[in-house]
């Protein structure tokens, strides 16, 4: 230590002490993770356990390794790690709460998609949507099929209005479909932007 302190200026030992302790924290993480990753594949030869048990339990502890390593840095560098806590677990539950408020919407936009690209119905379908063997549930003619709604025109006995249905219901309930014309009257573009 004597030494170093002869060759390099006194203002340039603590940056670098501190530089070695960053790089040691980084090189004992990447080896346990190694370290980690070799027990977890040879548990896997040992014992019969299906790859896609291993793959997400070997990233969840690489992470966790990881993710203790930065928390350890920043220590190092003079960021407190009860402040890290509680900005990520205050970011965590915002996140949680947008998602939970966010989540019918989110539903019928994936339900859009799978819509879009499975085609249970299509355009001039006439689909019902079965709530019970004992009660009707909605029927109607599709006329179209947006990113949150499938708007249904009624048979002309149930009054014809106009009925918008959330996507997601057509994943939730029983839905009997009925290709083609069959006797429902077809709608025009104009009675519709009309009403």
């Amino acid at each position: 230590m004597e030494a170093l302190r002869l060759l390099l200026p006194v203002e340039w030992i603590a940056p670098m002490w501190l530089g070695l302790q960053i790089l040691l924290i980084l090189v004992v993480a990447f080896l346990l993770q190694r370290v980690v990753s070799r027990c977890m594949s040879r548990l896997g030869k040992r014992y019969p356990l299906p790859q896609e048990l291993l793959m997400p339990l070997r990233g969840a502890l690489r992470w966790l390794i990881m993710g203790s390593a930065l928390i350890a840095v920043l220590e190092r560098l003079g960021v407190s790690a009860t402040v890290l806590w509680t900005a990520l677990s205050g970011f965590v539950a915002v996140a949680a709460v947008a998602f939970f408020a966010m989540w019918s919407v989110l539903s019928n936009l994936l339900c859009a998609v799978l819509i879009y690209t499975v085609g249970p119905f299509r355009l001039g379908d006439v689909v019902e949507l079965v709530d019970t063997t004992d009660k009707p549930g909605v029927k109607g003619r599709v006329i179209a099929i947006n990113l949150l709604f499938t708007t249904l025109i009624e048979l002309p006995e149930a009054s014809g209005a106009l009925v918008q249905v959330p996507n997601s219901q057509f994943f939730q309930k029983s839905v009997r479909r009925w290709r083609g014309t069959d006797g429902l009257p077809l709608v025009s573009e104009s009675k519709i932007s009309t009403e």
